[in-house]
């Protein structure tokens, strides 16, 4: 798929991290047809720190395009919060996938050991910060609307 619009150098690391999102998904892809692998908890916390970082730039590009484009940033709203809720999904994911057997047998909480805290909890944290900025800003009416109504303006 080509895009119309000049790409030029405007948003390189962007460009580079849906590269890598495409590279991912191609290899995750041609490993299902000989083993399939379920993803883990550290795939899960990866992609959920992808999600909540997308989700941070669509919670600004929302806020600085409302004002001179109102109908443009209300759609940047309504894929800010369906992001929200794609992370969510993976949060919820996370904790209900196995921890491995490589684990300490060590159950108690040093979060002296890293400064960021338990490794278990950064998922937690991050999700916690994103919930923050969802509640400001969406009602939860909004948060269990399915997505409807949604017209598209490309050509088929």
């Amino acid at each position: 798929m080509t895009s119309a619009l000049p790409v030029g150098d405007a948003y390189p690391y962007l460009r580079a991290a849906s590269a890598g999102i495409r590279h991912h998904t191609r290899t995750l892809t041609a490993h299902a047809q000989s083993t399939a692998t379920p993803a883990d908890r550290p795939h899960l916390d990866v992609l959920h720190a992808h999600l909540t970082a997308l989700h941070q730039l669509l919670n600004r590009l929302a806020d600085s395009t409302r004002a001179p484009h109102p109908a443009a940033g209300r759609h940047l709203t309504t894929a800010h919060t369906r992001l929200f809720q794609a992370a969510a999904a993976v949060h919820d994911a996370f904790h209900l996938m196995p921890v491995a057997d490589e684990a300490p047998t060590d159950t108690e909480c040093h979060p002296e050991r890293l400064p960021e805290g338990p490794p278990v909890l950064t998922i937690c944290q991050r999700h916690l910060a994103a919930v923050h900025v969802v509640r400001r800003k969406t009602t939860p009416s909004d948060l269990n609307t399915p997505l409807h109504g949604h017209t598209t303006h490309c050509s088929q």
